[in-house]
């Protein structure tokens, strides 16, 4: 691996690290400590931490964050091919790494939660305990809403579009990326958040979902981190969001609004 390219990929596992820590600590301040009320609030941190994480990497990666974005960014011929899969890995492992970290701080209020609940760790009711770091549909903590495999798919796909082409659009003017770029897509995030979370916890992020997932079942959490059948996790959290990726880059490109322009004079 090149200077270069090894440069970007320690950026893809910084930013991811920040974005994901500050987001799933949210989660746990809400779901395991019940410091937080409203879904709003995990949402705000959620986008806050997108922000932060792409302005505290942008001056040595491209602050892509998701596998889904560096795909989009591969089909519009922003970067190479042959950086998709570091970049992807280096995200993964940055998710995985603050799910671990994350664990080590929540550990003592994760087993209280568990014991306050009659939760045995790797029951299927775990899963309860386990949506602080993969995502799970349906939304545990939403009880009155069913979500079935197809509607999570759409919303897990359609989410992902839409922040594909939020970012296409956003950064559309600009390089390099600034504060208000930055916010913008950390508000495209929360807003999805907002609507899609009460079904699928909102992924819209490989990375993100599988990262922690794998964490979570490697800390005992086994079979109800990974929610048994295996493939109904890999096509909503991950198929699914390359699939509104792919989509959105393809109109992107077909619409000539990927590329970065200069602003007028």
């Amino acid at each position: 691996m090149s200077r270069p390219l090894l440069k970007e990929c320690a950026g893809e596992f910084l930013g991811t690290f920040i974005m994901v820590f500050i987001g799933c600590a949210a989660v746990g301040l809400a779901d395991i400590l019940g410091w937080f009320s409203h879904l709003y609030q995990v949402a705000i941190c959620w986008g806050i931490g997108v922000a932060l994480a792409i302005m505290a990497v942008k001056g040595f990666s491209h602050s892509h964050l998701n596998p889904a974005v560096s795909l989009a960014m591969v089909i519009t011929k922003r970067i190479k091919f042959s950086t998709l899969l570091p970049y992807s890995l280096a995200q993964l492992l940055g998710a995985m790494i603050a799910a671990s970290l994350l664990f080590f701080i929540f550990q003592d209020s994760l087993f209280a939660f568990e014991d306050s609940h009659a939760i045995i760790r790797g029951s299927v009711a775990s899963g309860r305990s386990a949506m602080m770091f993969g995502e799970f549909f349906p939304n545990p903590s939403f009880n009155e809403l069913d979500c079935s495999w197809s509607l999570a798919f759409i919303l897990e796909s359609l989410g992902t579009f839409i922040l594909v082409a939020m970012i296409f659009l956003i950064t559309r003017r600009k390089k390099p990326m600034d504060w208000t770029q930055a916010l913008l897509i950390g508000s495209t995030v929360t807003i999805l958040i907002l609507f899609i979370a009460p079904y699928t916890q909102c992924g819209i992020n490989p990375a993100r979902d599988l990262g922690p997932r794998i964490f979570a079942f490697l800390g005992g959490w086994k079979n109800a981190a990974l929610n048994l059948p295996l493939h109904s996790n890999l096509t909503v959290y991950v198929l699914g969001p390359m699939i509104g990726s792919f989509l959105a880059a393809f109109i992107a490109r077909r619409f000539s609004f990927s590329s970065v322009k200069k602003p007028r004079d």
